[in-house]
This record gives C-alpha cells, sequence and structure tokens, in this order.
C-alpha cells in the first residue's frame, strides 16, 4: 500500500503532489494532481474506505475501477491508476482543464448549432461505446459532461446511476429529475439504454435553447411536464434537429430513437467525422477476426469453436463474446484514424499494466456530484436519501494470486466441473454456484468473484448466499 507523504507543505501520494480541490461529492474530495516526474497534471478521486464500507459499495467500487481501467474512448473520462491506502483509495483519472458542459452554457447560453453537433456527436458516440459493452450511464447531464482545453467532450460520473436497481432511480440517484425519462420518475421497469436516449435529447435542447425542456420549482408539477412530453420548441431551430428532438424526448420508450436511429438522421450525420463511429464488425464468417478469437481461445483456454458458437450465440452477455468484442474495440480504437487520439494519454510513470484486461462487468468509479446552484439550468437541487440497508453476507472467504485473471478464472471453471458444482455466469469474473449436499439434500450456495487487490495481486473472495 502506498502511503500519504507531505511533500512541502502539501500531500503527496505515489508520484502525485496534490493541489487544490476540484469537487467535493458523497464519498470524498476530487483534487487537482501533478506527476512529481513529468509533470503531467491529473484529477485524483479520494475515497474514504470508512464511508464506501459504511455504505457496502466495496465491491462494486472494486469492480468498476477495473472496468474503467479498460475503457479507452477519447470522449470518456479515462481512469490511469489507483493507489491505495489504510484509510483512502486515490484513483488517479484524466484531468481536463474547460470545466462542465453546465457551467459552459450558463456562462455562454446556447451554442452554435455547428458546434452543438460537434458536441452532441462526441456524447453519443461516447454513450454507443458504453452501450455495446452493455454499460448504461443513468445519470447523463450536462454537469458530468466535462470539456477539454480544445472544447472537445468528456463523459463522467458513471459509477453511482450504475449500482441502483430499476426502477429506484429517485431513492437512491443523487442526479436531478430534470434529465430522467417518464419512466425513471414513475418507477417503472426499464431496460437502461433508453433512459441515456432521453437524457442525450435533454442534453442536446440545453446546448440549442440554453434552457431545459422541462422545468419547474415544483417537484410534482416537473413531473407532469416531463411525463407530458410537451416542449417548447424556438422559432429558430430547424427543423430537422427539431424532428430529432421530438424522437429523443418521445415518452413511450419503444417509440423513442435508438442510437442507431441517431446515427442515421441527416442532421446528426453533418461533418461527421470517422474516428467516432468505427465500422461494426458483423457475424459472419468472413467478418470474424481470427486473430481475436485466438486470443480468447488462450485467454479462456477453450477451443475456437466455443468462441464461434457464443459469437453467433447472440448473447451480447456471454463471457467468450464479451471477450471478443473488447478485444476488437480496443484494436480498433489503437489502428483507427488518428483523430481517436484526441484524448491525452496516460500520464509517464503511472505504471498501469495494460497486459491485465479487466471483466466489462457494468460500470466505472463515482466522480463527485456538482453541489453548486448557479444559473437556470440548475432548476432542482435533489437531496440525496440514504441508500436501502444491505444485508449482510454470513461469511467471506478468498484466495490470493498472482496469475492472470483470464487464467485464475480458467481454473475455477476447471474446479467447479470436477466438483459437479452447478453455476451460473454473472459476468466473466462473477459465478453464482451451488451443489446439492448428498446427505441432507439442501443446495450449498456460494458467490465466487474476483477482484483486484492491487497492480499484481487478484482475489477470488468467496460469499456464501442464500
Amino acid at each position: 500500500m502506498a502511503e500519504k507523504q507531505k511533500h512541502e507543505g502539501r500531500v503527496k501520494i505515489g508520484h502525485y503532489i496534490l493541489g487544490d480541490t476540484l469537487g467535493v461529492g458523497t464519498f470524498g474530495k476530487v483534487k487537482i494532481g501533478e506527476h512529481q516526474l513529468t509533470g503531467h497534471k491529473v484529477a485524483v478521486k479520494i475515497l474514504n474506505r470508512q464511508k464506501i464500507r459504511s455504505l457496502d459499495v466495496v465491491g462494486k467500487i472494486k469492480r468498476e475501477i477495473q472496468n474503467l481501467k479498460l475503457f479507452r474512448h477519447p470522449h470518456i473520462i479515462k481512469l490511469y491508476q489507483v493507489i491505495s491506502t489504510p484509510t483512502d483509495f486515490f484513483m488517479v483519472m484524466e484531468y481536463v482543464s474547460g470545466g462542465e458542459l453546465f457551467d459552459y452554457i450558463c456562462k455562454h447560453g446556447r451554442v452554435e448549432e455547428t458546434e452543438a453537433r460537434r458536441l452532441f456527436q462526441q456524447i453519443i458516440s461516447a454513450v454507443d461505446y458504453c452501450h455495446r459493452h452493455m454499460v448504461v450511464h443513468r445519470d447523463l447531464k450536462p454537469e458530468n459532461v466535462l470539456l477539454d482545453g480544445n472544447m472537445n467532450a468528456k463523459i463522467a460520473d458513471f459509477g453511482l446511476s450504475n449500482m441502483m436497481s430499476d426502477g429506484e432511480f429517485l431513492r437512491t440517484s443523487c442526479g436531478s429529475p430534470n434529465y430522467a425519462a417518464p419512466e425513471v420518475i414513475s418507477g417503472r421497469l426499464y431496460a437502461g439504454p433508453e433512459v441515456d436516449i432521453w437524457s442525450c435529447g435533454v442534453i442536446l435542447y440545453a446546448l440549442l435553447c440554453g434552457t431545459l425542456p422541462f422545468d419547474d420549482e415544483h417537484v410534482p408539477t416537473l413531473f407532469k411536464k416531463i411525463r407530458g412530453g410537451v416542449f417548447y420548441i424556438p422559432e429558430y431551430l430547424n427543423r430537422s434537429v427539431a424532428s430529432l428532438l421530438m424522437l429523443m424526448l418521445q415518452v413511450d420508450p419503444l417509440k423513442r430513437a435508438t442510437i442507431k436511429d441517431i446515427r442515421e438522421d441527416e442532421w446528426f450525420k453533418q461533418d461527421l467525422p470517422s474516428y467516432l463511429f468505427p465500422e461494426d464488425a458483423s457475424y459472419d464468417s468472413a467478418a470474424v477476426d481470427e486473430e481475436a478469437v485466438r486470443d480468447v481461445c488462450e485467454k479462456f483456454e477453450c477451443a475456437e469453436a466455443e468462441v464461434l458458437s457464443s459469437l453467433y450465440s447472440g448473447d451480447p452477455q456471454d463471457q467468450l463474446a464479451v471477450a471478443y468484442h473488447l478485444i476488437i474495440d480496443n484494436r480498433r480504437i489503437m489502428n483507427q484514424a488518428s483523430e481517436f487520439y484526441l484524448a491525452s494519454s496516460p500520464p509517464a510513470g503511472s505504471f498501469i499494466d495494460e497486459s491485465v484486461k479487466p471483466h466489462p462487468e457494468r460500470m466505472p468509479p463515482l466522480l463527485a456530484d456538482s453541489p453548486k446552484a448557479r444559473c437556470p439550468l440548475d432548476a432542482l437541487n435533489t437531496t440525496k436519501p440514504k441508500p436501502l440497508a444491505v444485508k449482510k453476507a454470513k461469511w467471506h472467504l478468498g484466495i490470493r494470486s498472482q496469475s492472470r485473471p483470464y487464467d485464475i478464472m480458467a481454473e475455477v471453471y476447471r474446479a467447479m466441473k470436477q466438483l459437479d458444482y452447478d453455476w451460473k455466469v454473472v459476468n466473466p469474473y462473477h459465478l453464482r454456484v451451488r451443489r446439492k449436499n448428498p446427505v441432507t439434500g439442501n443446495f450449498v450456495k456460494m458467490s465466487l468473484q474476483l477482484y483486484q487487490v492491487d497492480n499484481r495481486s487478484f482475489l477470488l473472495d468467496f460469499k456464501s448466499i442464500d
């Protein structure tokens, strides 16, 4: 574990010297940091161990940290490194100097249509990247879209919204309902991607108009407006973008625009940079990447036929299919047009082991929320209710290993098969297993989950479940 040190009156953590506070969130602060050797600036998210333990979200945060390390998109904030101390986790993340899109709109008002389209294209590209990896943001709003020095959009603040169960937005989310879809504020079940589309529609409206489509200080009235789906369209908006807004802000989620619909929209396609949407690989035999298939076979120690079967099955959560597409996506990002390097590279000396590729389970870490109310866009400052109590497991055990995560899980699968266990794959690094006691006839049930302890070690956690 790294220890905090004083450096000329300032705190030093690892190779980073911490500076001013950028924001304050539920679990701690976000501070600006500077790499001692290279001078690169980073944003350091500080998660207090005691706070996250009291909320019983330690495991989720660890998994989300692993996920975000894998995400590489020019319009998603990157996680470079995680440093652990006895009291805190320090998440070293990409720093952007332009502030929030929220503040930009407050200061400058509505954005010119061409600039609004450029930013919107970047946001949709990032959301599409997440959705293709089975990740839903669920709290998209201008406060969670950051701007770099070149006015490029960067999506941040994934984790908290993704921890909640479907239909529990109002009880657990810290987000403003001004950006929430009708099915969310009504507590109805929803699949996920469609709520992000609605929020993106609200963001596009804010970019083009400088105000919100649904706004009222009286919360019940606000909810009534959102459920009604009726909003004012200024005369200066051209018909094509107005039509797109109406499709995205469609109350019925089944009739709402999809990412595919947006990408095919004529207004959206104008001046669209090619790097934002790399061509999708189809599942016909000619399009399957043989090198990626071999890579999956090596990682999971399985036959090529198993990987191909997973690809043709059409199950987006199949562990082999997920691994295949992550390999394809990351290779495509590295090899596509140089425009894809608009985002800064990790600062030198961050010592990230890119050979260890974490699982794509759900979503990245928690960034600090913006607590400030500064302009008409900030119509509602919701209080944060206490999360529901979580039932504690009976016991915890773990096995520590320095093997590669794929190798560890391969051994787990082999052991389960030899011991005649039944299992269900939650994700490639999380299993629910059971075995029938031949004497009593009862089932012994466990949850097996792999966590990263540090840069070299992993912990296979055992937990009893009812």
